[in-house]
Order: C-alpha cells, then sequence, then structure tokens
C-alpha cells in the first residue's frame, strides 16, 4: 500500500488565497496512546471563515484530531494556534472560544431544552436572566426549534437533539465550531437540513468549522476544503473539487470501496 503523502508534498489547494494569520494553525502535531502514536507530523493552515470537512476511516485519528484542536486532548507533540493564541499557553481561554457539537448531542437529560442552551450562556456571558432567556429562544429559532424550550432532551427526535446541540454550541460566540458526526444515525432528510445549519451558521457568525464525518456527500454539500486521514497521517488536505478527483488509492478507496478496496487487500 503506498504510503500516505506528508504534507510538504501535496500541493496548495487552488482558489484559496493564504492568508497572514489563519483561524488554526497546526505544528508538527503528533499524538499517542500509550505506544501507539494515532497522529503523526500534522502541519496545516486553516483560513477563518472555512468549513474544512474531516473524513477517513475508522481509526484513522480524526476524531483524535478533533479533540487535540478542541483542547480535550493535550497533544505528545507539537503545538496548535488558534487566532495566533497557542493552546498550550491559554487553554481555558482557547476553549471559551470553541464550540463543540457532540456526536451524541451531550445534553443534559434532567434539564429542559431552553435550560440546556442557557448553560453555556450563564457560564460564559454576562447577561442578565431575561436577556439571557431572549438570547437562548432566538439561538433556538437560528436551528428552527422556537417551539421546544420546555421539552426535554428525551421528547426530541434525534436531529432535533442535534440542532439543540448546535444552539447551546453558539451560545458562547465562538471563533471555531467543531462538529463531531453531525450526522450520524440521522434519516437523509434530516441530515440535508444539518448540512444546510453547518453552512448557515458559518455564514451568519463567520466561524471556522471543523466536521468529523463518514458522509462524503457532505463534501460536495458544505466543505471548502478536506483533511483527509489515513492511518494517523495526511493522505489528503485540499478542496473538495480536488478530493473528488483525488488518484490517491486510499482517497479512492474510501470513495468508490467496491472497486478499490479488493486492490488496496491484494497489495497489502
Amino acid at each position: 500500500m503506498r504510503k500516505p503523502l506528508s504534507v510538504s508534498e501535496l500541493p496548495d489547494p487552488p482558489n484559496l488565497s493564504p492568508v497572514a494569520e489563519p483561524a488554526i494553525r497546526v505544528t508538527d502535531l503528533g499524538h499517542r496512546f500509550d505506544q501507539k502514536w494515532v497522529l503523526r507530523e500534522i502541519t496545516l493552515d486553516i483560513a477563518p471563515g472555512e468549513i474544512v470537512t474531516v473524513l477517513g476511516g475508522s481509526g484513522g485519528g480524526k476524531t483524535t484530531f478533533l479533540r487535540c484542536v478542541g483542547g480535550l486532548l493535550n497533544p505528545t507533540e507539537g503545538d496548535i494556534t488558534i487566532m495566533g493564541d497557542s493552546l498550550r499557553r491559554n487553554p481555558d481561554r482557547l476553549r471559551s472560544h470553541t464550540g463543540f457539537v457532540f456526536q451524541y448531542s451531550a445534553l443534559f437529560d434532567s434539564m429542559t431544552v431552553e435550560e440546556n442552551v442557557l448553560f453555556g450562556i450563564r457560564r460564559q456571558r454576562k447577561l442578565r436572566d431575561k436577556e439571557g432567556k431572549e438570547l437562548a429562544t432566538q439561538l433556538l429559532a437560528d436551528v428552527g426549534l422556537h417551539d421546544v424550550l420546555h421539552r426535554l432532551p428525551s421528547e426530541l427526535s434525534g436531529g432535533m437533539r442535534k440542532r439543540v446541540g448546535l444552539a447551546r454550541a453558539l451560545a458562547i460566540e465562538p471563533q471555531v465550531l467543531l462538529y463531531d458526526e453531525p450526522t450520524s444515525g440521522l434519516d437523509p432528510v434530516t441530515a440535508y437540513t444539518i448540512d444546510r445549519l453547518i453552512t448557515e451558521t458559518r455564514d451568519r457568525t463567520g466561524a471556522t468549522s471543523l466536521v468529523v464525518t463518514h458522509d462524503v456527500g457532505s463534501v460536495a454539500r458544505f466543505a471548502d476544503r478536506v483533511l483527509f486521514f489515513a492511518q494517523g497521517e495526511v493522505a489528503f488536505w485540499g478542496s473538495a473539487s480536488e478530493f473528488q478527483v483525488s488518484d490517491d488509492p486510499q482517497v479512492r478507496a474510501f470513495l468508490e470501496p467496491g472497486r478499490y478496496v479488493p486492490v488496496l487487500e491484494s497489495q497489502a
């Protein structure tokens, strides 16, 4: 099997001019659990306001990468800067400007929808109670949930819980939004709604977004660039259009498994 290209060997994607101050800069990032390296030598810049789709097979390193960017994991090697500030030096401050939309929403079961959204508002924003509730109502309306304020998470569908999770993430006015499998387990119509919300949220807030997903269709729907992991290394980093036509065998196996996986297995 061909070894993934290092980032230094990959061309810059077209039509995306470099920026003096990237929203996210990853430098020589590596992480291991015990003696097993799950990320190696990751170096890349992400521009403000970009939506980056993070793809790869199970165990390829994409979720670990997301957790490192969000400050949930302290990487073994390297550094991450967000808006020019090192995550190693100021983890708490940077985490306060990073919103997470978790795979299973991670809502508080005993709190109403309104209380879940207010949780972030009360912890990080100095608003009076009335102002906080008005903001929570507006955030829920922005994701199409103006009429569920007093319901419990158990009374919502999977797609509705995902949208509540997004509203809660937006409550802190994040500069960076991290989505972990936002459409996992959803029907195609609901998944499309979530995809549209990701784009609308970026357009409305200007937040830089990283979206970990197995859904290849998301690349065409909202991705500006694609980051593809294979065995803990970057196998592809470039524009969405380049990704679709890449001839890298691991990318092709991901896009067309029925055609390419048997070939890769025969070469292993």
